[in-house]
């Protein structure tokens, strides 16, 4: 079995586990696509196939409960959510702009997600900032006053600490201990 289809068993293990925990009791089927959703990382149609099934539902209850709210995903995202401002006050200031930068350095012409799945860029409303037009946020870092060529940085800082939380660097030390052979 390929370490790719481990991972999923164990998924869906992990998956039965929450099932048998709360799906007997009414009103959990939030509950379970939220833990599902960690799991997984997103919602597939598999997915919610898989926990109809289980929940001996139609697949178009949890289908329907999923593109209700805004929690779940149904495509993979990225690590890092980049998230342009649209609303009025930064549209006038360039964000669509912005916006349009940030896919065309990612290259986003299908999806949101970048090939690399560190980047999910999505436009949003109004982040209650206005002052600080155009504003974007990633995660829950918010920058103001942002501008286009600010674009490549700003990806830069954050594949930076893709390399340095990946890195196990082994750090030389200035000298090594003098070696002393036997009877000296």
């Amino acid at each position: 079995m390929a370490g790719g289809e481990k991972e999923l068993d164990e998924k869906y293990r992990q998956l039965d586990e929450v099932i048998e925990r709360y799906g007997q009791q009414e009103g959990q089927l939030i509950r379970i696509l939220k833990e599902a959703q960690d799991i997984f990382g997103y919602l597939p149609e598999e997915v919610q196939t898989y926990i109809a099934g289980k929940l001996d539902m139609p697949v178009s209850e949890v289908n329907g409960v999923v593109t209700f709210y805004a929690l779940f995903h149904t495509e993979p995202r990225g690590k890092y959510g980049i998230n342009v401002c649209l609303g009025t006050a930064c549209y006038v200031q360039g964000a669509q702009g912005i916006l349009d930068e940030f896919r065309r350095q990612l290259d986003l012409h299908e999806g949101d997600t970048s090939a690399d799945g560190l980047f999910t860029v999505k436009s949003t409303r109004c982040v209650g900032a206005c002052g600080l037009a155009p504003v974007l946020t990633v995660g829950d870092e918010v920058y103001g006053k942002f501008r286009r060529q600010d674009v490549a940085r700003l990806l830069r800082k954050y594949r930076r600490r893709e390399v340095t939380a990946g890195d196990q660097r082994a750090e030389r030390p200035d000298r090594y201990p003098e070696e002393t052979a036997p009877g000296h």
